[in-house]
């Protein structure tokens, strides 16, 4: 049994030993008999130890991601990963929740390396379920701005989308129209379309609110907004912006990378519908305009976490935060890095530095202010 443990390159130097005699110094029958066995067994062992190696080895072979994003542009941060470092990117897609329990009904015997997902809350939730694992790396640390780091590592934020006011240019721009807070404004009654409070995008709006104001302000301004609904909450961030276009509301939120889409699309109606419409960052003389992301944790039971983390490393580079720009017209989460120049048109503005961990924290806090304003 000691023998097995020998290092590999032991086993070559004995059977190159080996190989030596039977050429050239074992010409007697009984030699040949005893060397043979015994470089059948070595060469066996060798193999065994090779293999043995191969498995363990965490830069081999691959990295299995369990992905809600559901963008058909990732696949060039996949492959060109790939061709990089030799590293295939197995792809798993689903809903955040569907992958969140996914993960947790397989306990230790999943596969799954990363999770990468859609806004801070269903990190949040992630962490909460506890999947994750803390990421130690100096790139990363490097590279990402701390507001796009989970203070202890669970997860990150690799992209940015900031969450907008459109209104009707035809219409004019109605005021006062600069902040958040103007939303709940009487000045716009019947004027004002959003989406639901179950929505992800606007929970974490919500719990910025939470955060820098106190639940009590959060709900006042909760209880305005609802008041100025032109229609119950409904769509998804693009029918928001056709309904503005149309006529049908006189604001709106939205997130920016909806608008781009609607600007860059070949459909000219979907050009006229992002023509048609004015965009405004909100708090730009206060805390700065509200951003979600798109971002990844490492799964505590990931077979792969070199890999994996080489993954996260690859998506916080050049090449990968330019392919999120051009893409999907999101916001890269690395500072200098340029964006599509469709976003670039929509304007420059000043962003909020709240953690986005905190989006996360005041999530439960979020929904209960939704509830008691007659939120739907």
């Amino acid at each position: 049994m000691l023998f097995l443990r020998l290092p590999a390159r032991l086993y070559k130097r004995m059977i190159l030993i080996i190989i030596k005699d039977l050429s050239i110094g074992a010409d007697s029958f009984m030699s040949k008999a005893l060397l043979i066995p015994a470089f059948s067994v070595l060469l066996g062992m060798l193999t065994s130890c090779m293999d043995e190696k191969k498995t363990d080895d965490p830069s081999a072979d691959e990295v299995n991601l369990y992905s809600s994003r559901h963008y058909d542009t990732d696949q060039a941060l996949y492959d060109n990963f790939t061709e990089a470092t030799g590293i295939k990117v197995n792809l798993i897609e689903a809903g955040a929740d569907e992958l969140i329990a996914r993960i947790q009904s397989e306990g230790v015997s999943s596969p799954a390396d990363l999770l990468i997902t859609v806004d801070a809350g269903r990190l949040w939730r992630a962490e909460q379920a506890g999947i994750f694992q803390p990421v130690k790396s100096a790139v990363l640390a490097d590279r990402l701005p701390d507001n796009m780091r989970h203070p202890e590592g669970l997860w990150m934020g690799l992209s940015k989308r900031a969450r907008v006011i459109v209104y009707n240019r035809t219409a004019g721009m109605p005021e006062p129209l600069a902040t958040y807070a103007d939303l709940a404004n009487p000045a716009h009654e019947g004027k004002v379309c959003i989406r639901s409070s179950s929505n992800i995008y606007n929970i974490s709006l919500m719990a910025s609110i939470v955060a820098r104001d106190g639940e009590a302000a959060a709900e006042e301004w909760a209880t305005g907004v609802v008041a100025n609904f032109a229609r119950t909450p409904q769509s998804n961030d693009t029918g928001q912006i056709r309904a503005v276009a149309s006529g049908e509301c006189g604001i709106a939120i939205a997130n920016t990378y909806y608008l781009a889409r609607l600007a860059a699309s070949e459909d000219p109606q979907d050009q006229a519908v992002a023509a048609a419409v004015g965009v405004v960052f909100p708090d730009q003389e206060g805390n700065g305009t509200h951003v979600n992301i798109s971002g990844a944790g490492l799964v505590k039971t990931s077979p792969n976490p070199e890999n994996a983390i080489r993954f996260l490393e690859y998506l916080a580079s050049d090449e990968a935060q330019s392919l999120f720009a051009n893409g999907n017209h999101e916001y890269p989460a690395v500072p200098g890095i340029a964006a599509n120049s469709t976003v670039v048109a929509l304007g420059d503005f000043a962003e909020d530095s709240l953690n986005t961990s905190e989006l996360g924290v005041n999530q439960a806090a979020a929904l209960m202010v939704f509830d008691r304003a007659g939120w739907k």
